[in-house]
């Protein structure tokens, strides 16, 4: 075969790939009766969906989960970081849950770690905070007595912890998109780019949240949340990281009780604030 007939195949192939890179998923009649634009984001789209639905059977089949749990809050303007280390366990039980976050220990910026108790506990209407180091305790309500929210939507409110209630409030919140992967080793892990809807409850709090979910077990693994600011330079970095789950495994009764140590003063009550009804 000569040279000229050797370029004319390798044009050919070349040519062919591009347009594999380029179509996609979008080829035939759906391109054509569509449009290629309007193609790609249906594609993107049904992905999208495919996600969240897998997501949801997951959330469904939860019934007890613990975990070790990563806080850190970056400020770039302050050019300040903390890491919060420590446990999460959850519990629902019919239309009833229960949340607690333990943290252990605090790193701040490039100091050693050190003993840092704090703990925050979620029954759906309360919301108790003990604080080990100023030996305070606060409890804040947050749902009427015969109403209890799930708790989950309750955390959210002081930890971007999402994803693990109804896929319909993440459509609700947020625009969702789908993060490709970089090609190479297989992913562990499916990554969602949430941007805030203009109307969202999380509105005032976080711009954008990248979120990533075990591949495995299709929970919740990671969550990064930006702050709504002016300019990068001034948002706050929220990122979670929840390792090593166990899923579904039997929880001590003593998991969910509320001990006041010793020199703590009395509790701080903050009711749940009424609504004004409209005029």
């Amino acid at each position: 075969m000569d040279k000229k007939a050797i370029l004319g195949i390798f044009v050919i192939v070349l040519f062919t790939m591009m347009g594999t890179w380029q179509a996609g998923a979008c080829t035939g009649d759906l391109a054509e009766q569509t449009g290629r634009k309007a193609c790609v984001e249906k594609v993107q789209a049904e992905a999208v969906e495919s996600v969240l639905e897998r997501l949801n059977q997951s959330t469904r089949k939860l019934k007890t989960y613990q975990c070790q749990v990563e806080y850190e809050l970056r400020q770039p303007l302050f050019e300040s970081r903390s890491l919060r280390k420590g446990a999460l366990y959850y519990q629902r039980c019919g239309e009833k849950s229960k949340l607690r976050i333990n943290f252990n220990t605090l790193k701040q910026d490039d100091e050693k770690q050190k003993k840092h108790i704090e703990e925050y506990i979620f029954d759906g209407i309360w919301l108790t905070h003990i604080d080990h180091q100023l030996k305070q305790v606060k409890k804040r309500q947050l749902a009427e007595p015969n109403n209890p929210a799930e708790v989950f939507d309750l955390v959210s409110q002081n930890f971007p912890i999402i994803g693990f209630t109804k896929v319909e409030d993440l459509r609700k919140q947020f625009e969702i998109e789908l993060v490709e992967q970089k090609q190479g080793k297989a992913a562990t892990t499916t990554q969602l780019h949430l941007k805030v809807k203009p109307d969202s409850i999380y509105k005032d709090d976080y711009a954008v949240i990248d979120f990533w979910i075990d591949e495995e077990s299709y929970l919740p693994a990671k969550i990064v949340a930006r702050s709504v600011a002016r300019s990068t330079e001034e948002q706050d970095i929220y990122e979670i990281k929840l390792v090593k789950p166990r899923i579904n495994k039997k929880l001590a009764k003593k998991v969910f009780t509320i001990k006041i140590g010793k020199g703590f003063g009395e509790p701080e009550i903050i009711p749940l604030r009424k609504k004004t009804p409209p005029k």
